[in-house]
């Protein structure tokens, strides 16, 4: 369900292996799907009698695309996602009383090098269904991801961490820019970060930091900001080399 970016790598690479159908409200996301089934209405599902079904779609329309698509599947349809945010989630599974599967794969067909991924990370949720994890175990083992295990709530505290940090540097970053040559390598290397980072979809960079975790991040951010700033004003070059001694031992 959802045939957007990460939808339709998805069914790009679901499709070498298994019999695949797709379904979008925007039909025109169907138009460059070969070799799979597309519905224009979700009452075909009925009669494809899936056995998972992947709910690829913003995280805004999740829950949503779940209940309109409910009432057409088998009794044993494991249902998943591949939500960046997995708030209300679990919730939502445990009134379906449906069998189900919850993953992350950490990377973006856009930004990613999608031909070569072994550097690349998937989270497979420890609450879920195990034929349901096998069965990503088993297609993400394949693409050479480094898999992780998490349960919903350490997945998205682990989410706030890893990415809201870096995105809010980037869109900082991007905000300040102006119509300015700039000739230095770490510009540059910053630059490429900031225009792999937006061309990713607008929804899935709001999923992020609308992560109910993510604004503690977004605050020590702030404060650290607020404290580099003084020790600017003040000129103070002990406290620097001190700022920067933490700075150095925190990356390490």
């Amino acid at each position: 369900m959802g045939a957007g970016h990460m939808g339709a790598w998805l069914v790009g690479k679901l499709c070498l292996d298994h019999e695949v159908a797709v379904y979008d409200i925007d039909r025109r996301k169907l138009e460059y799907l070969p070799d799979v089934k597309t519905f224009l209405d979700l009452s075909e599902v009925a009669s494809f009698e899936p056995e998972l079904v992947i709910n690829a779609v913003s995280l805004s329309d999740t829950q949503k695309a779940f209940s309109h698509v409910l009432p057409f599947l088998p009794e044993d349809c494991i249902i998943s996602d591949i939500a960046s945010v997995k708030v209300g989630l679990r919730e939502l599974y445990e009134r379906s009383g449906k069998r189900f599967v919850s993953t992350h794969p950490m990377f973006g067909p856009t930004f990613a090098n999608i031909r070569d991924l072994r550097d690349e990370n998937a989270i497979v949720i420890k609450e879920s269904d195990e034929q349901g994890k096998a069965f990503f175990r088993d297609f993400y083992g394949n693409l050479h991801l480094n898999i992780y295990e998490y349960t919903f709530e350490e997945h998205d505290r682990a989410i706030a961490y890893s990415l809201s940090i870096p995105f809010a540097s980037s869109m900082v970053f991007a905000a300040c820019m102006k119509k300015q040559e700039a000739p230095g390598t770490t510009f540059r290397k910053h630059l490429e970060i900031a225009r792999g980072l937006f061309s990713e979809d607008d929804d899935l960079l709001s999923e992020i930091m609308f992560n109910p975790h993510s604004l503690r991040q977004i605050e020590k951010i702030n404060s650290r900001l607020v404290y580099l700033t003084h020790i600017i004003r003040a000129k103070d070059y002990d406290e620097m080399h001190k700022f920067l001694d933490r700075m150095r031992k925190n990356i390490e």
